[in-house]
């Protein structure tokens, strides 16, 4: 995570300094040329190298361009409404995990759903700050689950309650499976649609930890 809030950082810092260059070009564009003549109506100088989001390319773009871009990593509702959602996610999550270590029979299952809660509660705080660092509020969210991808329903969450013992690990890794799954899902959405670059840097974490523990699970199942 740290290797990324790095890159963001980079990223964020070289597009301020391309909108600084791009500023000199626009203003040596308003002013005579060396041999007394003004720029052509229209051009708009040399271009600008700006940074690309991770696994982007870097472009070259046009003066104006650069100063435009460099204020875009303001939050969209997209970036709102990952947050929030995510943050009523995990904290399914969490509630299946709490039932592990009385329930479950294999260390293995203990041991990953102890590496889930430990990953998944910060990462809660973190999403929870972001809201109010940026005039968020959780009220706000719609509690309906169902628009959720991968949330378990009342019905199996009873289910997973009322078992034991091997029975248990195994509905629990299913059910988590298609947690992650949908978690997946839904970071890939935000990495799509939001603009804030932290939200980016909180969800291609996400999108990188549960796929890893989806493929653990799905050994464990096997």
């Amino acid at each position: 995570m740290l290797s990324r809030r790095r890159s963001a950082t980079s990223r964020s810092t070289a597009l301020a300094a391309a909108a600084v260059a791009a500023a000199l070009v626009l203003g040596a564009c308003d002013t005579d040329g060396g041999d007394g003549t003004s720029d052509k109506a229209g051009d708009s100088g040399p271009g600008v190298v700006a940074p690309g989001r991770p696994g982007e390319p870097a472009r070259t773009l046009s003066a104006e361009e650069a100063v435009e871009e460099a204020g875009q990593d303001t939050a969209n509702s997209a970036d709102f409404r990952y947050a929030r959602m995510m943050i009523e996610h995990h904290a399914q999550a969490l509630v299946m995990t709490e039932l592990v270590p009385e329930r479950a029979s294999a260390t293995a299952v203990k041991r990953l759903a102890e590496r889930i809660s430990a990953g998944q509660k910060p990462e809660i705080g973190a999403m929870e700050g972001w809201l109010k660092r940026n005039g968020g509020d959780r009220r706000e969210q719609h509690h309906d689950h169902t628009g959720m991808p991968g949330m378990a329903t009342e019905a199996q969450l009873r289910k997973l309650r009322a078992a034991e013992g091997t029975a248990f690990d195994r509905l629990f890794l299913e059910l988590m499976i298609t947690h992650h799954q949908g978690a997946v899902t839904m970071a890939t959405e935000a990495l799509t649609d939001g603009n804030d670059i932290i939200v980016e840097e909180m969800a291609s974490d996400v999108v990188a930890q549960q796929t890893v523990e989806i493929d653990r699970m799905r050994g464990l199942m096997d």
